[in-house]
């Protein structure tokens, strides 16, 4: 059997692959850079067809240019997760996430291709901004749809892409995260809260208790439930949510992204205002689907795991390429996280 090519970058979709990958005649296709994604890289394609209909345009989300993104993702196994998501899971979980047309990936090269529907006007979510109550509400009203149909399933242990929270791979993310925090710190201490920075400190070193107790049952966890992996419906159209970039989706404990989202979307005062109605929210759809879980056991996890948005601010800093918004980006989100895991005395809940 031959080897299926894989276009792993935006010159090489022509429109004969895409003729064969979509199955109609695609006589000529416009691409445009879109997102702001730094571990893969997004392509919209416009697309004309010869006597056929067809998805008018589609996203293609390839490798990364920079190599310093991409030596990362083969490290992290993020195309494999990604592919694998949308090849095995995403068709049987009422989450809104992009239809998938093609999803491909080279396990020797790590070269991979998502042909994702195009969900414009939908508009993506600015993570430096933050986001209003209401959009918060819609987000994480999605949240359910995602947790609830696999909590507790033995089965997803049987996914190795998808299972990975092992005792071996806490060794690895405590020695892997200790080791970048040092980098991290002297790149960012001078934009850190004098108070978040002395969180970070006193909370490096206990991070593989951190990443060793985290309580059950689990399900699917996105891993990265922020406002730049959202994309919001418009007045011109779009769905109320959907939700992009699965290449952390991981099998862990589903209040995780609760706290992720809460603690990087609001800016603290509307979330210190309004976060215990927004987990109750999240409480009471989740227990609505048949999922047991104490309204106690719920805020103590939202509450420890605030640290968790800490974590990916100090490993993802230091594992992709440096730029100005993404600085911003990771510095907005250490000082909000921070702030949340402070406010909520999270460092009590870690032995």
């Amino acid at each position: 059997m031959s080897k299926i090519f894989i276009p792993a970058t935006p010159d090489a979709i022509t429109p004969e692959w895409l003729t064969d990958a979509l199955g109609a005649p695609v006589t000529s296709v416009d691409k445009e850079m879109v997102g702001t994604g730094q571990m893969g890289d997004s392509v919209r394609l416009t697309l004309t067809y010869n006597g056929a209909e067809g998805p008018k345009s589609v996203v293609a989300k390839l490798p990364a240019l920079d190599p310093t993104s991409r030596a990362t993702a083969a490290a992290v196994r993020s195309y494999e997760i990604e592919v694998s998501f949308y090849r095995e899971l995403a068709p049987e979980l009422p989450v809104r996430a992009p239809r998938c047309y093609v999803a491909l990936h080279d396990p020797v090269t790590d070269d991979f291709i998502l042909l994702l529907e195009d969900l414009a006007p939908a508009r993506q979510g600015d993570q430096l901004a933050g986001c209003s109550v209401d959009q918060a509400a819609i987000a994480i009203a999605e949240l359910p749809k995602l947790h609830a149909p696999r909590w507790g399933d033995p089965g997803l242990e049987s996914m190795p892409w998808l299972h990975r929270n092992t005792v071996d791979s806490v060794v690895m993310t405590t020695m892997l995260v200790t080791g970048l925090y040092d980098g991290f710190r002297t790149r960012y201490t001078e934009r850190l809260d004098p108070d978040v920075f002395e969180l970070c400190e006193r909370f490096i070193p206990r991070l593989a208790s951190y990443l060793t107790e985290r309580p059950g049952p689990w399900t699917v966890a996105h891993g990265d439930y922020r406002l730049d992996n959202l994309l919001f419906g418009t007045d011109a159209g779009g769905p109320p949510v959907a939700v992009v970039d699965w290449q952390t989706v991981a099998h862990g404990p589903g209040v995780a992204d609760l706290s992720y989202f809460i603690g990087a979307g609001l800016l603290p005062d509307d979330r210190r205002a309004h976060e215990h109605d927004l987990v109750r929210d999240y409480h009471a759809a989740l227990t609505a689907t048949g999922v047991d879980l104490d309204w106690d056991d719920c805020w103590e996890q939202y509450r420890r795991h605030t640290f968790a948005g800490l974590m990916m601010a100090v490993a993802a800093s230091m594992l992709v390429e440096q730029t100005e918004r993404g600085d911003d980006m990771f510095m907005a989100m250490a000082n909000r996280h921070g702030r949340h895991a402070l406010d909520l005395d999270a460092e009590s809940l870690i032995d």
